[in-house]
């Protein structure tokens, strides 16, 4: 074992209320991409906040590179599918949209955050929401079935997802306007 701090080491400590130190790592990874790895696999530690901390970090950071994301895809398909921690679902629900799925995957994470939209967490439900709006954007003929749910959310949801999915609606209507000019 070794004796010098990890990046991991410095998400530990504190309650759930706290990121603690995730800005400290998302700056030292910025630096140093070469720990990204760390992260993902700090998604997977046994502590709770250091998953959702590291989970948290991995979403800042791939807003920017998500291209970062790819070589753990499959990793992170698995483990939004079986993780029962709120803090990992809800941050999941971001980022699974920035990596490039094939048709089998993009129909395991809808389903994943069909799941997700019958979470307890309100957080976790109004993430998921945006995260298949995000891939219906992405796979045109999902636009349909995805705004169909939004609507039925949007009207029985809490006032967070009702608030979201009018934005979301909008979001997906906008996509499906035509791209031409009507001069071409």
């Amino acid at each position: 074992m070794s004796t010098y701090p990890t990046i991991l080491d410095e998400l530990r400590g504190g309650d759930r209320r706290s990121i603690g130190r995730t800005h400290k790592v998302v700056a030292a990874i910025r630096r140093q991409p070469a720990l990204f790895p760390d992260l993902i696999d700090g998604m997977h530690h046994d502590d709770e906040l250091v998953r959702m901390r590291a989970a948290d970090a991995v979403e800042k950071l791939t807003v920017t590179n998500p291209e970062w994301l790819q070589p753990f895809k499959v990793s992170l398909i698995k483990l939004a599918a079986r993780t029962t921690q709120q803090e990992l679902r809800w941050h999941l629900a971001q980022v699974l949209p920035r990596l490039r799925l094939s048709r089998r995957d993009r129909v395991i994470v809808l389903a994943v955050f069909r799941r997700y939209v019958q979470d307890e967490s309100r957080i976790v439900k109004t993430f998921a929401m945006q995260g298949l709006v995000d891939l219906a954007i992405q796979e045109h003929r999902l636009l349909v079935p995805v705004r169909r749910l939004i609507s039925s959310l949007t009207r029985t949801g809490s006032p967070s997802m009702k608030s979201r999915g009018r934005k979301l609606l909008s979001k997906l209507n906008a996509s499906t306007v035509p791209r031409y000019s009507p001069l071409s």
